[in-house]
């Protein structure tokens, strides 16, 4: 089984789920997203590692990292290991010095524990190959519809805010495939990933 390796590459509120967040991985060898809704308590433990804040009281992520180094347990990685029916899995895989043992995890929780270990954090190719958001193709589109547009513009217009694209409607069986293409790289342009993936599923149920 080969493993993927992922990035953090941001956490937004949802706009959909009250008190969710979305948190966007990134392929370090590609140009996959996968973007994972979690909850508001595991959004705040990954935000407070990443941002290197010290809470005044320990998280449960912070006691589970105490816990471990009193047993002399390192937590050695972290892979999101599967999907099934829309639910993420993830492992957290731990080594006493003797033995590796793999322990079963939601991947917020995962994450923010492989955070505090400094570890790296994978994927399966069968995760991103179902769930996993491809930029290029879609940029390409893009680009290709906006040309006209660009033209006139000077080498460092990436410089500048992008113009806020027209909102994507929601999928619908009433919709081409070409215009549900577009709106996928509309709704990755205002990096709405959580939409970007609802329509990203009406794609794969329609070429399925």
């Amino acid at each position: 089984m080969k493993k993927i390796p992922l990035e953090i590459l941001g956490l937004s509120s949802s706009q959909s789920q009250s008190g969710s967040f979305a948190l966007i991985l990134g392929e370090k060898t590609g140009n996959r997203r996968l973007p994972i809704i979690i909850g508001m308590f595991e959004a705040q433990s990954i935000a407070i590692q990443i941002e290197k804040i010290n809470p005044n009281r320990p998280l449960t992520h912070d006691l589970f990292k105490s816990f471990a180094e009193q047993v002399h347990v390192a937590v050695l990685e972290v892979l999101i290991s599967d999907l099934k029916e829309g639910v993420f899995y993830s492992k957290i895989v731990c080594s006493d010095g003797a033995t590796t043992f793999e322990l079963d995890s939601r991947p917020s929780d995962a994450i923010a524990i492989g955070l505090r270990f400094g570890v790296p954090i994978f994927t399966v190719e069968s995760v991103l190959s179902e769930a996993g958001i491809i930029l290029s193709d879609l940029d390409e589109n893009a680009e290709d519809s906006d040309e006209d547009d660009d033209d006139d513009e000077d080498d460092d217009a990436g410089d500048r805010p992008a113009p806020a694209p027209a909102e994507p409607r929601e999928p619908s069986g009433q919709v081409s495939l070409d215009e549900l293409t577009k709106m996928l790289a509309q709704a990755l342009e205002r990096e709405d990933y959580e939409k970007a993936a609802k329509i990203r599923d009406e794609l794969n149920k329609r070429n399925g």
